[in-house]
């Protein structure tokens, strides 16, 4: 996963962020373990929280309308 992708948790995380939840990744950790900086934000844009997260905590989120064409198509 790459800078500026979006993911969902996969599950629930202690910072008030429940499943299903997406973000875009902002930052990627390359010492010692692969992590992610992920910012997620409400409706509005405004940021709610920043989570260090491990890839066994997110997926990436399709962005194709499903027939393997961008959504924005």
């Amino acid at each position: 996963m790459d800078p500026y992708e979006l993911v969902e948790l996969r599950d629930a995380v202690p910072e008030n962020l429940p499943a299903g939840a997406v973000g875009a990744i902002v930052h990627v950790f390359h010492r010692s373990d692969l992590a992610y900086e992920v910012e997620f934000a409400d409706q509005d844009g405004r940021p709610l929280s920043a989570v260090a997260l491990t890839p066994d905590k997110i997926q990436k989120v399709d962005t194709t309308g499903g027939d393997g064409q961008s959504a924005a198509q």
